[in-house]
């Protein structure tokens, strides 16, 4: 898997982690201060980048949690079927089907930016 280990002290608001096993984009980042006998701890909640469901995680801020590592790739839009385009990886030249986000359009010869981890991808911008 496409992933790396980080401790949470590392982790900000912005960046991608590992939550219920999907990557998700952090939202909201706040650490508490450490009690008494604990060590301190961070907060995070995040989206899921690609079932945009809302996740949160609280853990230690020196305990080491899963990163992955999401690519940002180049397409071009062969063609469009509905709610489908077929796009073409500018860099490997692969074609594969992806949904149309809704409020977008595209048309043939468009060049998009999309997301892809573990074989998900998500057009972006």
């Amino acid at each position: 898997m496409p992933r790396e280990q980080k401790q949470v002290r590392e982790l900000q608001e912005g960046s991608y982690v590992m939550m219920d096993d999907s990557p998700c984009k952090i939202n909201h980042y706040s650490t508490a201060k450490p009690g008494k006998h604990g060590s301190a701890k961070a907060r995070i909640e995040g989206k899921g980048v690609f079932d945009e469901k809302k996740r949160s995680l609280s853990q230690p801020v020196d305990a080491k949690v899963w990163v992955p590592i999401i690519e940002r790739k180049q397409g071009q839009v062969v063609s469009v079927s509905g709610d489908d385009a077929q796009v073409m990886d500018l860099d490997t030249y692969e074609t594969f089907t992806m949904l149309i986000p809704e409020g977008e359009s595209f048309s043939s010869d468009d060049t998009i930016e999309y997301l892809e981890y573990e074989g998900q991808r998500k057009v972006v911008g």
